[in-house]
């Protein structure tokens, strides 16, 4: 059974930082593409950051220099820094994990950023 446990969210101030961390159970980790992608009310899921396999990164162009994605593959657990936090952030958070034709998701982690 694949399951993706995210953990890291919550309310934060402007200008502030959270760091999500997504665990992974049920597939072998290292061969996966990992993402985070979030959704606010009424908008479409957007992809928010990438880490593929080989280590190579993809960022939105949002959040591009105050996030950062990495992967721990002894841990089969990937994590997002977010700095800098602003309003426009504030959405749930999805953990993905892709290969081939497998995809999951985690069960998202809500993420607000508000005084």
């Amino acid at each position: 059974q694949v399951q993706l446990v995210e953990s890291g969210g919550g309310l934060v101030q402007p200008g502030g930082s959270l760091r999500l961390s997504c665990a992974a159970s049920g597939i072998r980790f290292s061969m996966y593409h990992m993402g985070y992608y979030r959704q606010a009310p009424g908008k479409q899921r957007d992809l928010v950051a990438v880490i593929s396999s080989g280590g190579s990164t993809n960022y939105a162009d949002s959040v591009k220099g105050r996030f950062t994605i990495s992967r721990d593959n002894a841990n089969n657990t990937v994590y997002l820094q977010m700095n800098s936090l602003k309003a426009g952030d504030t959405a749930v958070y999805y953990c993905n994990a892709a290969h081939r034709l497998y995809n999951y998701w985690g069960q998202g982690t809500q993420v607000t950023v508000s005084s």
